[in-house]
């Protein structure tokens, strides 16, 4: 188990670098905006970001309307369009740890062109796909390809961000951010644009999704270099025992596991809540939105504010007890039941919890991870944080389904309460030394 040989945290440094620190106040007085931050970043640095950004709005403008899709125009039952999504899903978050070990293994780029040219066929593919074993082979190709591309990505912005740091251009965890914002906002456009395109019909919204992609495509093979510096070819045998063995990474990924499970809890409990609530299930999309507009206008500045306080740590263990208490604050209302918009109010106040606490913690979070790799491996450990993280929620979200089915909502909700503050012990107790 090899740490990486960079500096960790944008907290302030130790004494020995007292005459240094104008320097740094005035260079993070230059990067007080994404836009002042986004000059000032290397191409590479801009192109791996905008990667995320063109990523999310070609999925997001097909997937969103695949179950209707399927279960409307298709006629499949619904346990079937719930095994198609279930196993886009796995193919995609389950395979991440393969995408990022072919990744230290063979580069960046091969992977990446790889992974948009197999999105590209998968997307082709779905808008013409009628039978079952059609269209199951098409979402498993659009899986696969997010499990090649998305883990090459993540990775190299990861490390990436440490050489940032490490010439002084400020703290991972504000690089980690601005890429965070760009994915979300590609997750805000991506459904609009498809919304536009299904007035069409599906196969439109497919082959727009496929357009994205040729245009990612065409610009990873002018932009994205052969060779990435500082960036070497890992072979050999025992990384993945390596890894299984790390106990700080695997601490991680348990704290990194019950965020995850508690966040897909949007799209389990939530709909659950807003049913008891008799509300509109369009109430939905409102809270959605908010939760996209909060992280693409709140996601930097506060990212920057815990920088300057915070250590990673401290930042993971305040978005785990932030998430908590958007748990306990619907549980805590079940026995309040006003109607009209006054009654969504605790749901509204889950959705800004949640997603302030997710805004604590997955920078840090992903910021720690070129730590805790060993020394070029940074894609497995992403790949494996990923992979791990989705195998926890697979069986978590189960349970939580069985929860919230056998349990009076307030119990339900508290015990859901718990999983965050349960994962407070998983946080790794010490962040590597500043080097």
């Amino acid at each position: 188990m090899t740490a990486s040989p960079h500096r960790t945290t944008g907290r302030p440094a130790g004494k020995a670098d007292e005459p240094s620190r104008a320097g740094k106040a005035g260079r993070l007085a230059a990067a007080r905006t994404g836009r002042a931050t986004w000059r000032r970043l290397p191409p590479l640095l801009r192109l791996l970001i905008a990667t995320q950004l063109a990523f999310n709005i070609g999925f997001f403008l097909v997937l969103p309307y695949l179950a209707a899709y399927l279960g409307g125009t298709l006629g499949m039952t619904g346990a079937l369009v719930g095994l198609v999504l279930g196993l886009r899903t796995f193919s995609q978050q389950g395979l991440f740890v393969v995408g990022g070990a072919l990744t230290d293994r063979v580069g960046v780029r091969p992977v990446v062109l790889t992974g948009c040219v197999l999105r590209i066929a998968g997307f082709v593919w779905l808008g013409w796909a009628e039978q079952t074993w059609t269209v199951v082979g098409a979402v498993l190709l659009i899986g696969f390809a997010a499990a090649l591309f998305s883990p090459a990505v993540e990775s190299e912005i990861a490390r990436q961000a440490v050489c940032w740091e490490q010439d002084g251009g400020g703290p991972r965890t504000g690089v980690l951010a601005l890429f965070t914002v760009a994915g979300q906002a590609g997750a805000f456009l991506g459904p609009l644009l498809g919304a536009l395109l299904l007035t069409v019909d599906f196969r439109a919204v497919c082959l727009a999704g496929a357009a994205v992609f040729v245009a990612v495509l065409a610009g990873h093979v002018v932009l994205l270099p052969q060779h990435i510096p500082g960036r070497h070819p890992v072979r050999g045998r025992g990384a993945l025992r390596a890894l299984l063995r790390n106990r700080p990474f695997l601490a991680l990924c348990g704290a990194y596991s019950a965020y995850l499970l508690a966040y897909n809890q949007l799209y389990l409990a939530l709909p659950a809540e807003i049913d008891r609530t008799a509300h509109p299930q369009v109430a939905l999309a409102y809270l959605f939105a908010l939760s996209s507009l909060l992280v693409v206008t709140v996601q930097l500045p506060l990212t920057r504010w815990a920088s300057d306080r915070w250590g990673l740590r401290r930042s993971m263990t305040a978005g785990l007890l932030t998430i908590a208490c958007g748990f306990a604050v619907v549980a805590a209302s079940q026995g309040w039941s006003p109607g009209g918009p006054v009654g969504l109010l605790p749901a509204a106040a889950f959705v800004v919890l949640l997603t302030v606490g997710q805004m604590l913690l997955v920078p840090a979070a992903r910021a720690w991870l070129p730590d805790l790799a060993q020394e070029g491996r940074l894609g497995l450990y992403t790949g494996a944080l990923s992979s791990l993280s989705g195998l926890v929620v697979l069986g978590g979200s189960a349970a939580a389904g069985a929860l919230l089915d056998a349990l009076p909502p307030a119990v339900a909700w508290a015990a859901l309460a718990a999983v965050p503050l349960v994962a407070l012990a998983l946080v790794p107790r010490r962040e590597p030394p500043p080097r």
